[in-house]
């Protein structure tokens, strides 16, 4: 039964993730709920298209009072096709916000973020038939196109437009209508960020930020990946490199704008480490707001694992988390490849769900079987992480972006060493992030991404050699006791709350 509540202590605004996507930041999610009972939650989520999510994947705690579901791709408004002139004043304030997002040296005062945003959405400013009929919106994206774009048609361009501003006015009536919250807490920039940025001015109310990880660098992983891009240009013909390539930097740059709105209405700015950290001040985050809170895990739920493993370590590599791109799960398989051919009883397990990127997921099955790996290399599916990590021997991840991976914290609680890329956190974690961290040990290796061979070998090495994988387990142990646990990232967040809240 979905809760609903007309008033709650904090908003929580979830983009694509909790509680209808398994794993990562979910998980997250689920556990700051349960760790702080004393606050009465509402979830606000946001989706993309209602097709792309099934059920829930957990069952929510009692202090979520309030959940609703929004699907922004989903577009359910009544086209009026009321033709008109438009508000120039609203007009002129729009187009000194978009010179302020292709260029930040451009100043951004309050006052005009102010009245952009009490009248957007509605007749007072730029309603959404304004935008997609007035003639002021049509002279801004002819004068825009002219002064700015030289790639793509203007029949692309035009198109691009009103499919990235479309889902922010159905946001603008999410924020007018949303129960009564004493503050909000977005786990994200993006559209996320923008409903808080929204919230906070409508309602005078405070605004908390968490980003796992940076969600414009992310984007950028996407967009490199979007066929929908290319198969868009394809419907209207023509050259495809330029055009497309521009059309991916103008989502880009859209998402990095309404970031940077979303960084100036936010107090505290969290990050995961201080990679992340430095990220978004670059990005235009103010950097005494900015701080650290780094993910936590219960030590309880995973240390009893240790005791379930087997005395010789198993040749078994676990790959745990979604099966989408940005986890580069062919590099796991092409390395299993060289893995099998020099431990002959190796085998690799994938285990995450596929509905995310079924096609992917497909291409991932084919690439196994075209390798001669079919029995070798298993797809799982999602699995609770307590019944997967003592029967593995290696928990690896080939992603090509991370923030700072439970899964990671996970193994190591559960006494598992780790090989990880090089990138977010994960060479901190392996190695340590300051001298007195440093000297804990190395819980693990850690490669370039994209590197099957150098994967394979990496692995290889700490299988076969007992005492540097003991070396590491004892390593990986100590360093989640000490700097990774939940109830330091609990405290540090009913700190947060309790401030923001005035308690």
């Amino acid at each position: 039964m979905i809760p609903t509540a007309d008033q709650a202590d904090i908003g929580l605004l979830l983009e694509g993730t909790y509680p209808y996507v398994a794993g990562g930041v979910s998980t997250w999610v689920h556990e700051i709920l349960r760790g702080l009972p004393e606050f009465r939650f509402g979830l606000i989520f946001l989706g993309g298209s209602r097709d792309s999510y099934g059920e829930m994947k957990y069952t929510l705690p009692p202090n979520v009072v309030h959940l609703e579901r929004h699907y922004l791709m989903d577009d359910e408004a009544v086209e009026t096709r009321r033709g008109s002139r438009g508000n120039p004043s609203a007009f002129a304030d729009s187009a000194a916000l978009h010179d302020y997002f292709r260029d930040p040296r451009h100043t951004l005062s309050s006052g005009l973020l102010d009245r952009l945003v009490e009248g957007f959405g509605t007749h007072r400013g730029i309603s959404r038939d304004a935008f997609l009929h007035s003639e002021l919106a049509w002279d801004q994206i002819r004068q825009s196109y002219r002064s700015h774009c030289t790639d793509p048609s203007f029949l692309d361009y035009f198109w691009t437009v009103r499919t990235m501003h479309g889902p922010l006015f159905r946001l603008a009536q999410i924020a007018r209508q949303a129960p009564r919250f004493r503050a909000l807490h977005a786990i994200s920039t993006g559209y996320a960020g923008f409903l808080g940025m929204l919230m906070q001015r409508l309602g005078q109310l405070p605004l908390v930020l968490t980003e796992h990880g940076i969600y414009t660098k992310e984007r950028q992983i996407d967009l490199a990946h979007a066929d929908w891009i290319r198969d868009l240009r394809e419907v209207f013909g023509g050259s495809l490199d330029d055009d497309v390539s521009y059309v991916r930097r103008l989502w880009i740059r859209f998402f990095e704008g309404i970031g940077r709105l979303a960084y100036a209405s936010a107090d505290p700015i969290i990050s995961l480490y201080e990679g992340n950290r430095q990220r978004q001040i670059l990005d235009g985050a103010e950097a005494g707001r900015t701080r650290i809170i780094p993910n936590g895990i219960a030590l309880n739920r995973f240390s009893p694992l240790r005791a379930q493993r087997p005395r010789e370590i198993p040749k078994v590599l676990g790959l745990i988390g979604r099966i989408v791109p940005i986890k580069d799960i062919r590099t796991f398989i092409r390395a299993m490849r060289t893995v099998c051919n020099r431990l002959p009883d190796a085998e690799g397990w994938i285990i995450g769900g596929e509905e995310e990127a079924p096609e992917y997921a497909t291409e991932c099955q084919a690439l196994v079987e075209s390798l001669g790996l079919s029995g070798r290399v298993k797809f799982l599916g999602f699995q609770p992480p307590e019944e997967v990590l003592p029967k593995l021997g290696l928990l690896v991840l080939t992603s090509i972006s991370e923030a700072l991976p439970l899964v990671v914290l996970e193994a190591f609680a559960s006494g598992l060493p780790v090989l990880v890329t090089d990138v977010g956190s994960c060479r901190e974690l392996v190695e340590g992030r300051n001298p007195e961290d440093h000297a804990i040990g190395t819980a693990g290796s850690v490669v370039s991404i994209a590197d099957p061979e150098a994967t394979a070998r990496a692995a290889v090495e700490l299988l076969t050699q007992p005492a540097r994988w003991q070396a590491a387990q004892a390593s990986a142990i100590a360093r989640v006791e000490r700097y990774y646990t939940e109830a330091q990232m609990f405290d540090a967040y009913r700190a947060i709350y309790s401030s923001v809240l005035g308690m």
